[in-house]
């Protein structure tokens, strides 16, 4: 029998147990396509009495992670903390220490992952987070290896599963907000406290890692401009939908002519026929637009411990599939950027927009608005009131612009926001035009 690919598991949670239940369901099928087979040898973790629902030697598990990362016999730490201070000392000591390392930890590596790429570079070792991002979806591989010749143009995606499920209720079975957020607490799509989730953090997290791997440049969690979905009504997903659109969480990140980039996480209208705009309940889905392959769309589950675990797995394959000898130490290098940052402001980015006006019904009001946006470069391409939105003197007016810079909206919505007839703060959502 070839010599075992020894696995060093920090973090016994949920990921870790549904990775050791993966591990064994498919063994036989995993072994038979790596020459080395793939075997858990230590497990640490703060908690070492709870029983987790995985087939594990309790003999294994400690809490003594100085000693795992000190063993020779380990080749591989698995780093599951969920934390970023502690987890990055975990992985900087691992990879010095000789060892490769896998990870799901998103938040670590949209804000520090370019320093231990660096490191593990500089150690000949590979760090491997397919699981980082969206799950079970193949996203990272596919950019390293699936697209490597192509320049890539645009990266756009839904890749929070508990804000897709919260939109699609709302859409779909006509709830508000925290309606729909409370079913899915009820559900376990949401924690206790959403707002990683819903304030689009957690997005933001993944944008900034799909954003530097498509564009060569290190981008971080902090440069990600981010509004969540708390603020979406029904009101404007029902006009939305009769205007031919759907509202998303979307992250964006595109390159410009001149080397920008940008990089945003916002409600965003999507086309309804567009292929992103169907993915709906807790799935992601992620488009990459590349010179030679044009669109390619990969979809599928997003979170969970299967998916999660199918992640993990695939890394450790190639790792014992014997590839940190060649290609993936090629990718670790091809990682690290080779221009200095450059972002566009959100101020600067150029789309259509949709805006909701909330205003006295009087003659004369909605003069007053046109004049405003008229005189800050804005046109109008088409405004409706709805009838069934009036009440109490008052309407909500919806109104398509054409395209216009984020500045000049900005500034035109504090102009008549201010106005007497304005009832309630005017909102504005970006708009994605895509197949």
């Amino acid at each position: 029998m070839q010599k075992p690919l020894n696995i060093g598991m920090i973090g016994f949670g949920n990921i870790g147990a549904g990775v050791v239940r993966a591990l064994d369901r498919n063994r036989e099928l995993i072994s038979a396509r790596v020459p080395h087979p793939i075997r858990v040898a230590r497990i640490t973790d703060v908690d070492t009495t709870t029983s987790r629902n995985a087939p594990y030697d309790p003999a294994i598990l400690s809490n003594d992670t100085d000693a795992l990362l000190a063993d020779p016999e380990i080749h591989v730490v698995l780093e599951l903390t969920g934390k970023i201070d502690i987890a990055y000392s975990f992985i900087d000591r691992a990879l010095k220490a000789g060892k490769h390392v896998v990870t799901a930890n998103k938040a670590l590596m949209a804000t520090r992952g370019m320093d231990l790429i660096k490191t593990a570079v500089q150690h000949n070792r590979c760090l491997l987070f397919e699981a980082a991002v969206a799950g079970g979806i193949p996203l990272i591989r596919t950019l390293h290896q699936g697209m490597a010749a192509n320049n890539i143009t645009a990266v756009r995606g839904i890749i929070n599963g508990t804000s897709n499920y919260i939109l699609t209720c709302m859409e779909e079975k006509g709830l508000d907000f925290q309606t729909a957020l409370a079913q899915a607490q009820e559900l376990g799509y949401a924690e206790p406290d959403p707002t990683y989730d819903v304030e689009g953090h957690d997005t933001a997290h993944k944008l900034a890692i799909l954003a530097t791997l498509s564009f060569g440049q290190d981008v971080r969690f902090e440069d990600v401009y981010r509004e969540g979905i708390c603020g979406v009504t029904k009101l404007d997903i029902d006009f939305a939908r009769e205007m031919g659109y759907r509202i998303k969480l979307l992250g964006i990140s595109k390159q410009h002519s001149d080397g920008s980039i940008e990089a945003r996480v916002h409600p965003t209208l999507l086309p309804s026929h567009s292929r992103l705009a169907s993915v709906g309940d807790v799935f992601n889905a992620v488009r990459i637009d590349g010179n030679l392959t044009g669109s390619v769309i990969l979809s599928g589950k997003g979170a969970g411990p299967d998916p999660t675990s199918s992640a993990i797995l695939s890394d450790m394959m190639a790792l014992a599939s014997g590839m940190a000898e060649g290609g993936l130490q090629r990718e670790m290098r091809l990682c690290i950027p080779k221009t200095e940052k450059n972002l566009r402001p959100v101020e600067n980015i150029e789309t259509r927009y949709l805006y909701r006006f909330h205003m006295m019904d009087e003659p004369g009001a909605l003069s007053q608005v046109l004049a405003i946006l008229g005189g800050h470069g804005v046109s109008i391409q088409a405004m409706k009131q709805p009838s069934a939105f009036a009440q109490d003197k008052c309407a909500h007016v919806f109104a398509l612009t054409h395209q216009a810079k984020e500045a000049q909206i900005r500034a035109a919505t504090i102009k008549i926001n201010n106005l007497p007839v304005i009832r309630s703060a005017s909102v504005f959502y970006r708009i994605e035009d895509m197949g």
